[in-house]
């Protein structure tokens, strides 16, 4: 049955075989965002200390599940893939359940691919199923490859529902493939229907708003906005004046990762030329990945500086100086 099928790959495959569409970030603006989800499998036969099935999930690039047959469970590699049991309770045991009876058929289909080689003893498979789903226009891609023994061996056109020969040998592998209705079917399922539902699902358990804070350092100082707490880093932070983005007197910092896997990112704006009746047409606005956005309005009452604490602090330093100079 197409469910015989069902793969689970993992982040082996070399990465000249991974030829996938990933998300394109301008400097200044977030755009239509491309969201992938990947399961990368390796397979291996007579592989000494290598398990012989590992199964990796990622989103955007990031690694979320894990799996192999010496492991009890499939366990999460980010702690946010645990609100997925606040729905599907049971998620972890038929997540487990589901990778250790699909080990069976992925080495059945190891064997098929092994065939043209005769069998050999020691082989490792590697593959890739992954969709890319576009935030803006709902259109989805799709990539499926297979490498054998570090080679390109073969990849799937969904759209013609072929097999596509990326070795010599793999020209036999294709016709058996060909007509294999119920794998084709299976395939079709999932990459029209459960791909970006669980993309989807994925991407919304993930998602973390940041703090937004308006910092100074003294009042000739550029103000800086600083957002930090934020999942996933895909992600923009910039100033606005009206509803219109500013690209003038400001500098954007990069985005770093804090301790807990989270980041954070800051925009600095230079006020020498603000007027004070202007100042509330100014924002700084956080836009996540996701389609979720935190903005900030420019008050004075909102800037936090240690600034006036320092000059008090200066201040009493000095005054004390000066007393015990006079005694």
């Amino acid at each position: 049955t197409a469910a015989d099928w069902i793969p689970h790959p993992s982040k082996s495959i070399q990465t000249k075989q991974v030829k996938r569409h990933f998300v394109s970030l301008r400097c200044d603006k977030i755009q239509n965002m491309k969201h992938s989800l990947e399961y990368f499998y390796t397979l291996s036969s007579e592989a000494p200390n290598f398990p012989e099935f590992v199964a990796v999930i990622l989103v955007d690039e990031v690694q979320i599940i894990h799996y192999n047959r010496n492991m009890k469970s499939a366990e999460p590699k980010q702690d946010w893939v645990n609100k997925i049991t606040e729905d599907i309770p049971a998620y972890w045991e038929k997540r487990t359940e589901s990778s250790s009876l699909s080990i069976y058929s992925h080495v059945r289909f190891g064997h098929i691919l092994s065939l043209p080689f005769c069998f050999p003893g020691l082989y490792i498979v590697q593959g890739i199923l992954s969709c890319d789903w576009d935030d803006e226009s709902d259109e989805v891609n799709v990539f499926t490859q297979f490498g054998y023994d570090g080679e390109d061996f073969l990849s799937l056109d969904m759209k013609t529902q072929t097999w596509i020969p990326l070795h010599q040998q793999a020209v036999v592998v294709k016709e058996l493939l060909d007509n294999n209705k119920p794998l084709l079917t299976y395939f079709k399922h999932y990459f029209t229907q459960e791909c970006r539902h669980w993309l989807k699902k994925f991407l919304n358990y993930g998602k973390n708003l940041p703090s937004v804070s308006l910092l100074q350092k003294t009042p000739s100082s550029p103000l800086t906005c600083h957002a930090t707490g934020f999942y996933p880093d895909r992600a923009d932070l910039f100033w606005k004046k009206d509803e219109e983005e500013l690209h003038e007197d400001v500098v954007k910092g990069e985005i770093l990762p804090n301790h807990d896997g989270s980041f954070q990112m800051s925009v600095d704006l230079d006020l020498s030329g603000l007027k004070d009746e202007d100042w509330g047409r100014y924002s700084c606005v956080f836009h996540l990945a996701v389609g979720q956005e935190v903005s900030k309005r420019l008050d004075k009452r909102d800037i936090r500086t240690n600034w006036r604490e320092k000059r008090s602090r200066d201040k009493g330093e000095r005054s004390f100086a000066l007393l015990t100079f006079s005694l």
